[in-house]
């Protein structure tokens, strides 16, 4: 894998990406003004198709003078309410309405959203997982690579929507990206806030490094991410904290006028998922039984749930129970386990991003 090459561009007042070599192509032309909706084609050459190319919606919507947002969704192709909300957004708005750029991306895993999978069935890769990509790799890595390199530099604001997919439940959530400087992680949290979830959660991902919401931050970007819900479901609920999420955030830029929508339930909760102490893993292949529900408050050493053994009716089921005191973030939606499965995540207070994002 080859490494973007760092330039410097004193208009923009942060280091750029060059573009790493590529035959990434699109008839969407990013500094043309008006509204396209149309795609970025990935040449590829599988058993039916020698010469041919996977075909990414792209969106771009441009008038006057202004910050430039990129807006993700589709990341996992199980995930709905962001693509679902994008989409309408990119039918609805006016280009006389924007002041700067949008460019929106509503499929950007393609083939798992055509498959309705977490990860692509193209080569069995997870989108989440494969920044900053790679023009010689696989589709996604390809794909990936283009976010990175082409995308990200001439951006300002990225806004990655997300949901639990098929295999978890979690609370409608807007999530702050740990920034590795703290003037972005101030402004990480404000445009955060901006977005009006009833819960604000800052998760590192164990300090993963191959998300795209971490490789924006790299590259300076003000970072906001979603968790609408889950279980491979569409929520109305939180498809419509995401709709005006998404506008609150394009308020917040300056992108469209007016002041973000905060409604009263809106940052009700701000937390922070601890580091691995907060998640509840298993250790047992069989099934399981979720005794704490979504959102509960528990303590440390509460009964979280059982993993029973269907083939073995004489064994007494394991039971799990929480590691620290919290909130249920998150919970495992499928009952079938195997050693590794995330079963719970906690999140506990973070009175300190209320003060920061101000």
């Amino acid at each position: 894998m080859t490494n973007p090459t760092v330039v410097t561009s004193e208009s923009q007042g942060r280091a750029r990406l060059a573009p790493r070599r590529n035959s990434v192509f699109s008839a969407v032309d990013l500094d043309r003004p008006g509204k396209q909706i149309g795609t970025f084609s990935v040449p590829q050459s599988p058993h039916d198709d020698a010469w041919g190319a996977v075909q990414v919606p792209l969106a771009v919507i441009k008038n006057g003078e202004g910050p430039t947002i990129l807006i993700e969704a589709g990341n996992h192709g199980d995930e709905y309410e962001g693509p679902i909300a994008l989409g309408e957004l990119l039918r609805e708005i006016d280009p006389s309405e924007v002041s700067g750029r949008i460019i929106a991306i509503p499929a950007i895993n393609i083939r798992a959203v055509e498959a309705g999978t977490r990860t692509s069935p193209v080569d069995g890769l997870n989108f989440n997982r494969t920044f900053p990509g790679d023009f010689n790799g696989t589709l996604t890595e390809q794909i990936a690579a283009y976010v990175n390199d082409c995308l990200f530099p001439v951006s300002d604001y990225f806004l990655d929507l997300h949901s639990g997919g098929s295999s978890l439940m979690i609370l409608p959530s807007a999530i702050i990206e740990p920034s590795p400087t703290p003037e972005g992680h101030r402004r990480n949290i404000a445009a955060t806030l901006a977005f009006g979830a009833p819960t604000v959660v800052m998760v590192d991902n164990l300090g993963e490094t191959r998300t795209s919401t971490a490789a924006a931050n790299l590259q300076g970007l003000v970072v906001i991410g979603s968790e609408m819900a889950g279980g491979g479901l569409v929520s109305p609920e939180a498809l419509e904290i995401c709709r005006r999420g998404i506008r609150n955030v394009l308020k917040h830029a300056g992108i469209l006028k007016g002041e973000p929508e905060i409604v009263p339930e809106a940052n009700a909760r701000v937390l922070t998922v601890p580091g691995a102490k907060a998640y509840v893993v298993s250790d047992e292949d069989g099934v399981f039984e979720p005794v704490s529900p979504l959102g509960a408050m528990v303590k440390a050493g509460d009964v979280a749930g059982r993993i029973h053994f269907l083939r073995q009716p004489a064994r007494e089921p394991v039971t799990l129970t929480h590691p620290i005191d919290g909130i249920v973030f998150a919970k495992r939606q499928p009952g079938r386990v195997r050693p590794g499965n995330c079963c719970f995540v906690l999140a506990v207070d973070y009175p300190e991003a209320l003060a920061d994002g101000i």
